[in-house]
């Protein structure tokens, strides 16, 4: 499937920019106005409604801050677009001449309010961007996708903000970077837009994963841009000026796809051939790593022992992270290796442990 450029836009990457907030009418036009004149971005945002975990904070201005953005348009003529969490936004941003909506993670995780919004837009061709759910299940981004798709909707494009993880990273989100990608794989006619600003929830790592996302070939970015961020109402850590937008997007190195040049053609595929030979010697390897792991479950069926042994386990994750190290493999790789690989072990020893044995016969 050959993809579509988003709203039409050749150019790549395409660009959203604005405040994680609508605050006031003044603060709404500063930043669209600076953000108009260095000619960059493609669409305005800016969040109307906003989702918050604990009430009593910020939750936006509501409907109001819908008659800023038409003043953006009107005086800036840059498009714009909102975040929508049930019908009634859909309906209010569409009678004050929002061009784009988006579904964030708090609402894509709901199949129930992602088929309230399909209703709501079916029939009205308006594009449709759809951020991950809070949670890393593909399924669910697909699903929500693939509800706007029955209603009708043309010009979609997901957003990949982060997932939400129950240990301390450096990230605000993790990126789970092998989701999109999986998403990429399985639907390659899709736009698919980084927000560095979610991932990150903080400013000094926002070219970092805005480069990586490039990288990986998304087609755009939003990024939130606020005229005072450390005043903002909300997410003041994640957002920068409309100046330090203009020089992160200055720094960013875009890459193509593909080339025509014979010789690196012939390069990259010996590389590769290379790379599948060694990938066959894995596979070869954990095969017989399997049936090591058969016979440990046929032995500890009969000497009656558990499956799971902790200590051993703790061990094996010690002792490859060190030698991975060694071979310079991130910690977090080798630790999502090593639970593979043994969660597969357990359910080859699960398998024996659990077969009933043939009776033999005299």
């Amino acid at each position: 499937m050959q993809k579509k450029p988003f709203m039409g836009v050749e150019k790549r990457p395409f660009l959203i920019a604005g405040p994680c907030s609508a605050e006031t009418e003044g603060q709404v036009l500063s930043i669209a106005k600076d953000l108009a004149k260095q000619g960059e971005i493609s669409l305005f945002r800016a969040g109307i409604w906003k989702p918050r975990t604990r009430p009593g904070s910020f939750e936006g201005v509501g409907s109001e801050g819908l008659k800023w953005l038409r003043r953006v348009k009107e005086e800036t003529g840059l498009k714009t677009t909102v975040e929508v969490a049930n019908a009634h936004h859909v309906y209010e941003a569409l009678k004050f001449g929002v061009d784009v909506l988006w579904i964030g993670a708090r609402t894509t995780v709901n199949p129930f309010s992602v088929q309230e919004i399909a209703d709501a837009v079916r029939g009205i061709d308006i594009p449709v961007m759809i951020k991950n759910p809070i949670n890393p299940d593909l399924e669910l981004w697909l699903g929500a996708i693939e509800r706007l798709e029955k209603a009708g909707i043309t010009r979609i494009a997901a957003i990949h903000r982060g997932f939400s993880h129950h240990t301390k990273t450096r990230y605000r989100n993790i990126p789970l970077w092998e989701m999109p990608i999986e998403l990429i794989r399985r639907r390659p006619d899709l736009p698919i837009i980084g927000d560095n600003s979610h991932i990150c929830g903080n400013r000094h790592m926002l070219l970092e994963v805005a480069q990586q996302q490039m990288d990986l070939n998304f087609d755009g970015l939003i990024t939130e841009v606020h005229c005072n961020p450390d005043e903002a109402w909300s997410d003041a850590k994640q957002q920068i000026t409309p100046n330090q937008y203009h020089e992160l997007i200055g720094k960013l190195v875009l890459r193509t796809k593909s080339t025509n040049d014979p010789q690196f053609l012939e390069t990259i595929e010996a590389l590769r051939i290379r790379i599948d030979e060694i990938d066959q010697e894995v596979l070869n390897i954990l095969g017989r790593r399997m049936q090591l792991a058969d016979d440990i479950g046929r032995y500890k069926k009969r000497n009656n022992i558990s499956i799971l042994q902790p200590e051993r386990w703790n061990e094996i994750l010690q002792t490859g992270v060190e030698k991975g190290r060694q071979r310079d493999l991130s910690p977090e790789f080798v630790i999502q290796l090593l639970s593979s690989i043994h969660q597969e072990s357990i359910r080859h020893q699960t398998l024996v442990m659990n077969a009933k044995d043939v009776p033999v016969v005299s």
